[in-house]
Parts: C-alpha cells; sequence; structure tokens
C-alpha cells in the first residue's frame, strides 16, 4: 500500500473488515427493523480477550507474543471460530471475522454463535517446537473461557490439525481427561471428522453447483477462476475440476497461471507441493493476482484473504457469479457495483460455510462418541448448503435485495429471534 493510500481516511475504512462488516450490518438492520435494544446487543462482541503469550525460544531466551480471543455472540450456542497465527493479525479483523462467523453460523442453521482468536507471530520464522510452546501457552491463557459448551475453536491461517492437537492436549490436561470436542479439526485419529479437510472446499463447490443452474450453465461450459491454492482455494479448485468444471487460472502467494483451454489442476497442486510456487509451471500465462481477479469467467472464486475486491477494481470484475471463498474478499464499498454490474454474489457467509458445518458434525460426532463415514458427513454437507443456498435467495427475491443483504438479514433475523426469546439478562 502507498503511503498516499494510507494517508487516505475512505481507504483505511474502506480496508477495515470490521468497518465493512459493519456497515452490511447496519443495511440489513435496517431493512429488517430491528429492534433498537437488539441491534444494541447484537452490533457488539460478547467479550474480547486479550493476552500476553510469554514463550521460550530456541535460543533461551524468552519473547512474548500478543494474542486475542473475540467470542461475538452466544445467543444460539457456544462460540465457534478458527485461531490464525500472522505477523499482521490485528484486533479489528479479529473483531469482523468473529461476527462473520454468528452470521455464517445462523445462515447455515447451526447453533454455535461467532468466535474468533489470533496470536501475532510470523510462524514462518518459528521452529515446530516454538510453535508447539506458543499454542499450549496460548491455549492455557484461555482455558476459562473455550470448552465445548463455552467456545470452540478451529484451524485457520497458519495453524492445522497439528495445532489443534496441541490445544485438545493442554485443555484436557488441565480438566484431568480427554475432551476432544474444545476443538474442531482435529486429526482424525484424535476425534476429527471425516471430510473435514476438505469441507470449505466442497461446501463451495455445491453452492456454485446451485448457482450456475441460474444462468443454465454446466460443468464443462463453465470457466472458473479461483484465486488461492491452499485449504480452500486448492481443495475447492480440484473438486471443481473432478466434476468437470474448466478451471482456467490459479493462483499462490506469487502470482497466477492460466490457460483459457483451463487448466490440469492435480498436476498444478502437485507441481505447488514440489516447488513451492506455481511460477514454473508449464504451457500457461503468468499473470498476477490482481490481474488474474479481472479476467473474463463465468465463476471468480477469491479463496485468499481480505479486501481483494476493493470499489477500485471492482468495475473491473468480468465474472457472472463471485463465489466468495475466502473471508470478506469484498469491501463494502465494491457491493454496489458488482451489484449494479449484474454480478451474482455468492456471499462468504454462505460461500464458505463448509467448514464450519462439519466442524458442527465433528463436534457432533466427539459429544457422541460415534463417527460417520465420509460419504454420511458429504451427504449431510450437501443438504445443508444446498438448503442454505436456497433460503438465501429465496429471502433476497422475497425481500428484493441483493443476496449478500438477503444472507445478512436471514441471518440477524435467526439470531435476533433467539435473543427475543431468550430475552435479555440485564
Amino acid at each position: 500500500m502507498t503511503k498516499a493510500m494510507m494517508d487516505d481516511p475512505r481507504r483505511i475504512r474502506e480496508e477495515n473488515p470490521f468497518e465493512s462488516m459493519m456497515e452490511r450490518f447496519d443495511r440489513a438492520a435496517q431493512l429488517l427493523n430491528l429492534n433498537p435494544d437488539l441491534y444494541a446487543v447484537m452490533r457488539v462482541p460478547s467479550r474480547e480477550i486479550k493476552v500476553y503469550v510469554p514463550v521460550r525460544m530456541d535460543s533461551g531466551r524468552i519473547e512474548v507474543f500478543e494474542g486475542f480471543r473475540v467470542q461475538h455472540n452466544f445467543a444460539r450456542g457456544p462460540a465457534k471460530g478458527g485461531i490464525r497465527y500472522a505477523p499482521d493479525v490485528h484486533i479489528d479483523e479479529v473483531r469482523a471475522l468473529a461476527a462473520w462467523m454468528t452470521w455464517k453460523c445462523a445462515v447455515v442453521n447451526v447453533p454455535f454463535g461467532g468466535g474468533k482468536g489470533g496470536v501475532i507471530c510470523d510462524p514462518m520464522q518459528m521452529s515446530i517446537g516454538e510453535l508447539e510452546r506458543l499454542t499450549r501457552r496460548y491455549a492455557a491463557e484461555l482455558i476459562d473461557f473455550i470448552g465445548p459448551e463455552r467456545d470452540v475453536p478451529a484451524p485457520d491461517m497458519n495453524t492445522n490439525e497439528q495445532t489443534m492437537a496441541w490445544i485438545m492436549d493442554t485443555f484436557s490436561m488441565h480438566a484431568r481427561h480427554t475432551v476432544t470436542a474444545v476443538v474442531t479439526g482435529k486429526p482424525v485419529e484424535l476425534g476429527g471428522s471425516r471430510g473435514r479437510r476438505e469441507a470449505t472446499g466442497r461446501g463451495l463447490l455445491f453452492v456454485i453447483n446451485e448457482a450456475i443452474k441460474r444462468f443454465k450453465l454446466s460443468p464443462p461450459n463453465t470457466r472458473v477462476v479461483v484465486q488461492g491454492s491452499g485449504n480452500v482455494g486448492g481443495i475447492g479448485a480440484r473438486l471443481l475440476h473432478e466434476a468437470g468444471y474448466k478451471v482456467v487460472a490459479i493462483s499462490d502467494i506469487f502470482g497466477g497461471i492460466y490457460n483459457p483451454d483451463g487448466i490440469d489442476i492435480p498436476a498444478a497442486l502437485a507441481h505447488l507441493q514440489q516447488t513451492r510456487s506455481l511460477q514454473e509451471f508449464p504451457n500457461v500465462e503468468h499473470v498476477s493476482n490482481s490481474e488474474l481477479l479481472e479476467l473474463e469467467c463465468d465463476v471468480l472464486a477469491p479463496c485468499a484473504t481480505e479486501n481483494q475486491i476493493r470499489s477500485e477494481n471492482a468495475g473491473r470484475i468480468k465474472c457472472r457469479i463471485l463465489a466468495e471463498g475466502a473471508n470478506g474478499p469484498t469491501t463494502a464499498n465494491a457491493d454496489k457495483i458488482l451489484h449494479n454490474n449484474g454480478v451474482f454474489v455468492i456471499p462468504d457467509i454462505l460461500a464458505n460455510a463448509g467448514g464450519v458445518t462439519v466442524s458442527y458434525f465433528e463436534w457432533v460426532q466427539d459429544r457422541m462418541g460415534y463417527f460417520w463415514k465420509e460419504e454420511v458427513v458429504n451427504e449431510r454437507l450437501s443438504d445443508v448448503m444446498v438448503a442454505s443456498f436456497n433460503d438465501v435467495v429465496k429471502y433476497a427475491e422475497n425481500h428484493n435485495v441483493d443476496t449478500r443483504t438477503a444472507a445478512y438479514m436471514l441471518a440477524i433475523d435467526r439470531v435476533a429471534y433467539d435473543t427475543r426469546m431468550r430475552g435479555i439478562y440485564a
């Protein structure tokens, strides 16, 4: 970001994920004529926790890391949401992600509220031992605030199954018995659910399958551009490729590759795993991540990070369907431009809700002590995603609003109903 951009308060506001979330919340609340008392309660997090995490580094010295956990809402059940490790984690981002989790859980109608956590660190510069000590101490600092009935963390950016296993073990050591349901996204051998790793990408596939029907498209004649090649983008691209879609572009952090005739996605992902980059993959054109977003296609799936589609580039987006695999890839200021240009948006709180849906399935299986076959998980995920897609589209049509606003209205309506029925303990 240039200095001029940093000095522009409008840009700072647009790229603040919490501001974007609140702008959309306010619009949906206004259209719903939300009771002012419910508005006052729902617009703020229930709890914000800030911790300082001392870690003995491999060098022997102690380094203190700053961490957060935001628990946005408990009206529908325990808080639920990932933990991310990154050098640019900040509290507004965590607040926004926690709120998005509340709305996401409500859109797919699973009995959780929203939570999110983060630690300011650079995991790429840390050893496995340092990451384990960081994770265990961070979990210990949060021990009174998490648990199967309180707040159930999951993996997010730069965290994984191993991270969740460390948290589960730390919590279990304090509880003096094994508590598998304290986190989701664990290894299958430690109570994880089959199908969890692919769940977000698979959920994305299911809603794209529904969306293309509106345009009378079929997978073989649907051109897809995927930004990102990680857990969401990479798995989503592979599943789309297997389903017969023509994936014409995909990217990593260094840039993208493009072939209008389609890319051999399994080969590209294998190349990425071997070389840690897509840049030397043969028989493709190379594009930047920003150029990739503006390629002509039927479906654009931004599956990387926040704020990829903004007011200055939204007018150059040439897709028919925008399927948001990432959290917050589109700023609030870009929404109107996309809507005016006729882009059909599958908003993030619906499009990437496959992960939290199967996390819910994992939590249920842990509490039952009985685990499902992967086919059962995928079938139930399909049922949830297809029903939720149709709920959002119907809500948009009934209220004459765009699909993002409809998703927020549906989610807020459900959370407001539960809050109203429970009453405000004040």
